[in-house]
């Protein structure tokens, strides 16, 4: 543990964004900037000869502690790590004779402006290539954290949180990345100015976290999650008015990880509970509802009591998901140092409230930013509009802004999210979806005074589909429309992806494949029918990228002629009739209504059959498939509804819809399921006959 009164810098990632040269480089995609983008796709490459070098200056002088080396196939075998204070002059402060290249962390001793890595022997036939140089050091920061009591001091609307007696204002991020990747993002984060990160949970896990934290001079609110966490959609009902064991058990374990971080200079405060308060609604209603509510309130009370038992030095506060559930903790958990909220849009209203309730403590944000997805109109496909990448970066600076507009009572936030997902909640929320840094990222950076460099994301704006959003033929190209440009004039390079978020709660980003030609993006649409969210990511090699997003609601492609199948009686080997939705009828596939749907058992092989009512010709069939599609399936003809004809065959489906020219005729009309697509049955919203 540090000593008190023991000042130490915190090491940091320098490097990256910073001014980079080298000696020569393999093309014009090899540049040497590409080292120091923090983006390990990207490389920087030389000539294939000796010796070759790779620089980057740090803007001014700094202690070094480390420097990593992420190296490409084209390894140094022998190599010297240098420092300089002008550029011109160099000491060597590593030499290595027998590198193996991969990834490489070598600690060094020395100060220096630049930093250069002098190859002199190399690994392959090829020249020298780094994913990433990164150089670790200080340049005088705020040093690691050390013990000490945190405390809420002052008096009724004038009150500061202090750290042995300093004055502390929260300037956090909520935190996201895997506790395995702390050594990775901490450093980044202290270069944003954060000195706060927010966790929801706290058991053996946490240490290495508040380890890392405190060795980058940043403290965390530590976190006790109960149940219903989460706030609405949340699970995990729970009975606080008579479950004692539940309640117990709980006590007993925040006791077992106060008491073992209780010291650890890591630690700011504890938080118990997350948007529970507002998540019982999903479990009980009325009166039973309200005294739910107050009977979690006080077990709030006692486990700040507890806690405070145990840990007099640090503060101890409960997350709810909106403000009102304040009067809830002001009736019965008077043992709260300090309130907390989640708030999104709803930021600026939180003084109001806090004036006209009358409390009594002082709280922070523990969560908030630009408007969630609960909080935007919806769009013309009926699904919320999400903010633009620059109505996004606002939306932080207007929250902080409103937040610290109420003095001597707000004491600061832990801003949503630093979180590195590349999916639909990521791309709506997080300042790094897949560890690419947003307008987002430089905006709260600015908000805390970080120092982050001035290379900032590509920006998207003005994203039009061209005619109708709200009838995009299947599988059918249609055209994006978007000016993209870069504040730095870097190259950019864009993508197109879909999100099935509105469609199956899927909010994975899927790769759309798609030609560009100027400002206009031809866009291959999903085969699936339903609202696609779609994104157009713009990325400068630099590790930053833009993403704007609009949806699109994808139809079936129209087909000649009339749907004989519909409204006829329909029938199934099979058919789901419990289970969530059921029943599942044939019928649900020829009513012409593409919300309803047939599904089968669970099994090889299903069939469904339509009666045309008389022997009918007709030339196309159009099957509509849910989910649960077929894998291989023939389409039959029948004048008896015993003697089968096979007309279309297919082998390799892969769901969404089918069009295909049969030419057939007879009264029965079929779909054979020989092998599903998923673990599921089969599932149609439509089985379309056409006669032209």
């Amino acid at each position: 543990m540090l000593q008190p009164g023991r000042a130490v810098a915190a090491e940091q990632l320098l490097s990256q964004g910073k001014t980079a040269t080298a000696s020569s480089q393999e093309g014009a995609g090899y540049a040497a900037s590409l080292a120091v983008d923090g983006n390990t796709g990207t490389r920087w490459a030389s000539q294939w000869s000796d010796d070759q070098w790779l620089q980057v200056d740090l803007g001014s002088s700094a202690t070094l502690s480390r420097v990593v080396l992420n190296w490409e196939g084209a390894y140094g075998r022998a190599f010297r790590i240098q420092t300089s204070q002008d550029g011109g002059s160099w000491t060597t402060v590593h030499t290595e004779t027998a590198g193996s290249g991969g990834n490489q962390t070598i600690a060094v001793s020395g100060t220096g402006r630049y930093v250069r890595l002098l190859g002199t022997q190399r690994g392959t036939g090829y020249g020298y290539s780094l994913w990433e140089f990164q150089v670790y050091g200080e340049t005088g920061g705020t040093g690691p954290v050390e013990g000490g009591t945190v405390e809420v001091t002052g008096s009724q609307g004038n009150w500061q949180l202090t750290v042995e007696g300093e004055p502390y204002t929260v300037k956090g991020l909520t935190w996201g990345p895997a506790i395995a990747d702390a050594g990775r993002y901490m450093p980044d984060l202290a270069s944003m100015g954060v000195n706060t990160i927010r966790t929801w949970g706290t058991d053996a896990s946490t240490r290495p976290l508040l380890d890392t934290a405190a060795a980058n001079g940043i403290r965390v609110i530590a976190g006790f999650w109960l149940q219903p966490g989460g706030g609405p959609g949340s699970g995990g009902c729970v009975d606080y008015v008579n479950d004692y064991d539940y309640k117990g058990y709980q006590l007993y374990l925040m006791n077992e990880w106060v008491a073992a971080y209780k010291d650890h200079p890591g630690v700011l405060m504890w938080n118990v509970g997350n948007e529970s308060l507002l998540g019982l609604q999903n479990c009980y209603s009325g009166a039973e509802l309200e005294a739910q509510r107050d009977a979690y309130a006080r077990f709030i009370n006692d486990a700040a009591r507890e806690i405070h038992a145990l840990d007099p030095n640090h503060p101890v506060t409960s997350t709810d998901a909106w403000t009102g559930a304040w009067p809830y903790y002001q009736e019965h958990s008077p043992e709260l140092d300090l309130l907390a909220v989640n708030s999104y849009g709803a930021v600026c209203d939180i003084e109001e409230f806090w004036t006209a309730g009358g409390y009594d403590r002082p709280y922070i944000l523990t969560e908030g930013g630009p408007a969630g997805e609960w909080e935007t109109d919806d769009d013309v496909n009926g699904v919320p509009q999400e903010p633009t990448d620059v109505d996004k970066a606002e939306g932080y600076r207007d929250a902080w802004d409103c937040l610290m507009g109420h003095e001597g009572v707000a004491l600061g936030g832990t801003l949503f999210h630093y979180g590195t997902e590349r999916d639909f909640g990521g791309v709506w929320f997080n300042l790094l979806p897949g560890g690419e840094r947003r307008l987002s990222y430089y905006a709260v950076a600015d908000i805390f005074g970080g120092s982050v460099g001035t290379n900032t994301p590509p920006v998207v704006s003005n994203l039009t589909v061209s005619g109708s959003r709200t009838a995009v033929p299947a599988g059918r190209q249609f055209t994006l429309g978007a000016s993209l440009t870069d504040p730095n004039g870097d190259t950019i390079t864009p993508s197109v992806a879909f999100s099935s978020k509105y469609i199956d709660n899927n909010g994975a980003l899927v790769d759309a494949q798609f030609t560009r030609q100027g400002n206009n993006f031809s866009v291959t649409a999903p085969t699936r029918p339903g609202v696609w969210k779609v994104y157009l990511l713009a990325r400068d090699g630099r590790g930053n990228v833009g993403i704007e997003t609009t949806t699109i609601n994808v139809v079936p492609p129209p087909v000649p002629g009339t749907n004989i199948a519909q409204g006829r009686p329909t029938t199934a080997s099979s058919y789901q009739a419990v289970g969530d939705g059921a029943p599942f009828p044939p019928s649900n596939a020829t009513d012409g209504n593409r919300t309803t749907r047939w599904a089968s058992d669970w099994s090889d092989p299903q069939w469904l059959q339509v009666d045309l009512g008389s022997v009918t010709t007709f030339q196309n069939v159009q099957l509509v498939w849910e989910g649960a599609f077929a894998r291989a399936y023939q389409v039959q003809t029948s004048d008896n509804g015993t003697d089968w004809r096979t007309i279309h065959t297919v082998t390799n489906g892969t769901g969404g819809v089918d069009t295909a020219a049969v030419n057939g005729s007879g009264r029965y009309v079929r779909v054979l399921g020989t092998q599903r697509g998923t673990g599921w049955g089969y599932s149609l919203f439509e089985f379309g006959v056409y006669r032209s």
